[in-house]
């Protein structure tokens, strides 16, 4: 017996495993199916929100129209009682307060064909008792034995001077019976009898189970079109972010599609519009990136050949000396010379590229403090005079103006100044440099003008580049003492003080660069 037991309860265990292995896997399954995509979420919850409202829905209605079923029939059935209380009434010669033993028969037979007659009107059964629970009369004739009592609480209800109605379940059918007991006579005398009225609904449960089919029914054309309508929602939603998606993958491969048709929600065009300023943004990057890769590859090869030929005439000299090519002290004295100005200009070269790396960069501090350009000219000009006079060139500085204050970098000004000078007298022999500072509509001019060779109208628009060496019309060589930096480093200074730079050149007349700044007004 207990094997059989013990076999019983490990089936159980067994049936029990695999039906929580398979609500597990129903679980899975239906979130996996939830979160596969948009179709199926808003579907779900469609049809999920809608069946457990719809249920909700046909248990409340059901309830409530029973309820309020139950209350009509309690109010018609106690309107009914009365009404049999008035048509007794007007039955003068039946006596219904004589006990039922001492009735004739005749008068027995009366009653009982009267309340079968009213019976069949309103459809229910009726009974007359008395104060002490005795049925005197009855419209049902199996129940009409001496003796025969009806239930206490009908006699309470009366005596408390009450109307009203009740309802119970048949034990056999499970069918709900109403009861109405109202006092029988016209309340003006002493309460001797009672008349109870009991029905059957019979066609309430028909009623309902109608009312679920039609609502059952209705609940499935509404199903239907929520699915119609959910299907449509999740296609009007998911065909933009589609697009969406489409757009993202094409930036991701890098072609930087942008999508310039309005979506159909504010919530999708912000988010395209945010994708669009994404896809400007990185093609700015990338297109600066590959404009700074350009640059930098044409740096690294501008650097190797401005390098390459200085090292490569100090490699050619170092070798000629070192393997005793060259015997005589007076060449040996060139080629050291040579190597020595070479040195120099790789050495300033380097110094050159590093503060233009500086500078383009953003690294450099300059400060804002109050300059006196007059003053500041006056002192490079002095400066420079020893190596003007080597070329016979005279350097004048002109005061058009008493007040020539402006905020900037006092050595960074200075640097400035002396590079532009040194081009001036780089590029003049036997001439003069003016050097004027003058006060012009708010802004301080400064302006270096030679009277030297002068720049060809086609090397003017690339003066500013890096490593670029305009031709010496003299004697037609490319001058070798420059770095081609200068004036980059110059242009980058000025716009770094806030100032702008301008040339001004005739080829065999001179070159005149302007430097204006905005003028301090000291208070």
């Amino acid at each position: 017996m207990n094997s059989y037991l013990e076999k019983g309860r490990e089936k159980l265990q067994w049936v029990i495993r695999a039906l929580h292995r398979f609500g597990l896997r129903i679980k899975r399954l239906l979130q996996e199916q939830f979160n596969k995509n948009l179709y199926t979420r808003i579907l779900f919850t469609n049809v999920t929100a809608f069946v457990i409202a719809f249920i909700v829905v046909m248990l409340f209605s059901g309830f409530v129209v029973k309820q309020v079923t139950y209350d009509q029939i309690q109010q018609e059935l106690l309107r009914e009682a009365k009404r049999v209380n008035f048509a007794l009434l007007q039955q003068t010669d039946s006596a219904w307060s004589v006990p039922f033993d001492q009735r004739s028969n005749s008068q027995v037979q009366a009653q009982q064909d009267f309340l079968k007659y009213l019976a069949g009107i309103f459809d229910a059964k009726i009974t007359i008792f008395d104060m002490t629970g005795k049925i005197t009369a009855t419209s049902a004739e199996q129940e009409m034995v001496p003796g025969s009592q009806i239930d206490n609480k009908y006699i309470q209800i009366l005596q408390k001077g009450l109307i009203s109605t009740t309802r119970s379940v048949d034990p056999d059918t499970g069918q709900p019976i109403f009861a109405a007991a109202v006092p029988m006579g016209n309340n003006k005398g002493s309460l001797t009898n009672g008349i109870l009225l009991e029905t059957k609904s019979s066609n309430l449960d028909l009623a309902l189970s109608k009312m679920r089919f039609y609502m059952l029914l209705g609940g499935m054309v509404i199903l239907l079109f929520i699915i119609i309508v959910s299907v449509y929602l999740a296609m009007y939603i998911s065909r933009p972010i589609s697009r969406l998606t489409a757009n993202v993958a094409e930036i991701s491969r890098g072609s930087y599609v942008l999508s310039d048709r309005d979506q159909p929600l504010d919530e999708i065009n912000v988010l395209g519009g945010q994708l669009n300023k994404l896809a400007e943004r990185l093609q700015k990057i990338q297109t600066e990136s590959s404009r700074m890769e350009e640059e930098r590859t044409r740096l690294f090869a501008e650097i190797s050949h401005e390098l390459r030929t200085p090292l490569t005439a100090v490699q050619g000299f170092v070798e000629a000396i070192r393997d005793g090519i060259v015997q005589d002290e007076a060449v040996q004295g060139r080629y050291l010379d040579t190597i020595h100005t070479q040195t120099v200009h790789i050495c300033r070269l380097v110094d050159d590229l590093l503060e233009l790396s500086r500078l383009e960069s953003g690294n450099v501090t300059v400060e804002r403090l109050p300059i006196d350009l007059n003053a500041l000219a006056q002192g490079v000009a002095t400066s420079m005079e020893p190596v003007a006079n080597r070329t016979n060139i005279s350097i004048l500085v002109l005061r058009k103006s008493e007040k020539a204050m402006v905020l900037g970098d006092a050595d960074r000004m200075e640097q400035v100044i002396r590079n532009l000078l040194k081009n001036a007298i780089r590029a003049t022999e036997n001439g003069a440099i003016r050097i004027s500072v003058e006060n012009r509509r708010g802004n301080i001019l400064l302006s270096i003008e030679d009277n030297g060779i002068g720049i060809a109208p086609e090397d003017l628009p690339h003066i500013w580049e890096r490593f670029y060496r305009t031709k010496n019309q003299r004697d037609n060589r490319i001058q070798e003492n420059g770095s081609g930096l200068g004036l980059v480093i110059v242009k980058k200074m000025v716009q770094l003080q806030g100032g702008n730079i301008d040339v001004v050149s005739q080829l065999g007349k001179g070159t005149t660069f302007h430097i204006d700044f905005p003028a301090f007004e000291q208070k």
